[in-house]
């Protein structure tokens, strides 16, 4: 039989490029409910469509100034004003949109998910199964960490099977653990984190800025009109409708940035997130994240920002792909027992019970039939005499404990239900005993008859 020649080494790599080849990209097996556009180049959230709303509440208002407002200050009055207010207004507005779209459409700071969750730190002796307990491999709920002298304590997410780093937390609608979470701005259509802050703030305020240009050039403009013609201010305010739908329109948009952004200072120079000052209130107790007015404001605009955790657009490793499709259960949740969910979850809460039941039960089904089995074959074994069904039971009872000890020992480790092979030997020995024993006693009692 001829055997050929070993592949050479350009044969694997090229067969290793095939493979990776047609192994999918990071964003196109992508768990999260996040929108990418460009081939992974950009990532939004789910509800990316809110993006144009906000586009549209900036841009309208600007080409109506530019085109009456502006366009009036240049004709009527003087073009060394009416021109720079213009373009000044149009190069805000790009500036502004710019850091929009630089907010929305990058990563914030997610967290990789684990493929498999992280080892068990202790057992919990907690199942009884014939008079011997068998541990349960269960991990804890929270971690003790040391920040700045102080100590904080990290969850276990169940979504992402790790424990979330200090100042993490899980968004509901982006479905991903994101490094300092702020909040998920619908505006933006987008999670605030860790690598989209800055821009964030800068968004916030850069439009107040423009706001109260607007606002201001809008003014200017009345009362331009009004000197030139010698009337009053309302006479004056008929004569261009323009400033005023705008003047009415930015002093309500106003209080929502203006505000927004005053919020977010006090934030910043407390070193705080929306989502601690809500739900932690540093204010009555010690924040172990403030360093100072002056740090805590270095730390947002003058540190680098750290590159992302996933790169969206490599491919999805081999083994990486065969874990996500073959991790079993080989442990406890700290949830297990509890109802799924947290603060900033915003979902009904889900028992590991009832999603255990989900998820298992075609195979729990399976074994409840083989359970029935053993059960409608005890009915038959009572019809044997009474001597020779307590010394059968006896050494049943032996090799059914051992045989369900040994099934839910190796349960936390492959996560399987199948009907033992033990179990399935005993039955069919108890089968056959029966039926021997039923057929003796009916040749004993015949017997007798005669």
């Amino acid at each position: 039989m001829h055997v050929g020649p070993p592949p050479r080494g350009s044969d694997l790599a090229a067969r290793g490029m095939a493979a990776d080849a047609e192994s999918p990209r990071v964003f196109e097996a992508w768990k999260g409910s996040n929108i990418f556009y460009l081939q992974g180049r950009f990532i939004f959230g789910p509800d990316v469509r809110s993006l144009f709303l906000t586009i549209f509440l900036i841009v309208a208002p600007v080409s109506i100034f530019c085109m009456f407002v502006a366009r009036k200050l240049m004709d009527e009055f003087s073009s060394t004003l009416g021109i720079p207010v213009m373009v000044i207004a149009v190069l805000f507005t790009l500036y502004d949109l710019t850091l929009l779209l630089v907010t929305s459409g990058r990563d914030p700071g997610i967290v990789p998910r684990n493929a498999h969750p992280p080892e068990p730190e202790f057992f919990e002796d907690n199942n009884e199964v014939g008079g011997a307990r068998t541990p349960q491999l269960r991990l804890p709920r929270t971690k003790d960490v040391n920040v700045n002298g102080m100590t904080v304590k990290v969850k276990y997410c169940d979504t992402c099977m790790l424990y979330r780093p200090p100042r993490c937390s899980h968004c509901s609608i982006c479905n991903n653990c994101v490094e300092r979470f702020d909040h998920h701005c619908p505006w933006v259509g987008q999670c605030i984190g860790l690598r989209n802050y800055r821009f964030f703030y800068m968004f916030v305020f850069s439009t107040t800025l423009l706001c109260l240009y607007v606002f201001g050039f809008s003014w200017v403009c009345i009362v331009k009109i009004r000197n030139a013609e010698q009337i009053s201010i309302w006479r004056a305010m008929t004569k261009t409708p323009a400033s005023i739908v705008l003047i009415i329109y930015i002093f309500i948009s106003v209080w929502f940035a203006g505000g927004l952004s005053v919020f977010h200072l006090y934030l910043m120079s407390t070193n705080q997130t929306t989502y601690e000052n809500f739900r932690y209130r540093y204010d009555r107790r010690a924040n172990p994240y403030n360093r100072g007015v002056v740090e805590n404001f270095k730390e947002i605009f003058f540190t680098t920002i750290p590159p992302s955790k996933n790169k969206f657009r490599a491919r999805v490793p081999r083994e990486q792909e065969y874990q996500q499709l073959t991790t079993g259960g080989g442990f406890m949740s700290p949830n297990m027992g509890r109802a799924v969910g947290d603060i900033e979850m915003g979902r009904k809460p889900v028992t590991w019970d009832e999603l255990r039941a989900v998820t298992q039960g075609g195979d729990l089904e399976e074994g409840l039939s083989s359970r029935n089995m053993v059960d409608d074959k005890d009915s038959e074994l009572s019809e044997i005499s009474p001597d020779l069904r307590r010394e059968f039971l006896s050494t049943r009872g032996v090799e059914v404990q051992a045989a369900l000890h040994h099934r839910r020992s190796s349960w936390g480790r492959g996560g399987s239900w199948e009907t033992m092979p033990e179990v399935r030997a005993v039955a069919s020995a108890m089968w056959e005993t029966s039926r021997i024993g039923s057929g003796s006693g009916s040749r004993s009692m015949s017997a007798a008859s005669l």
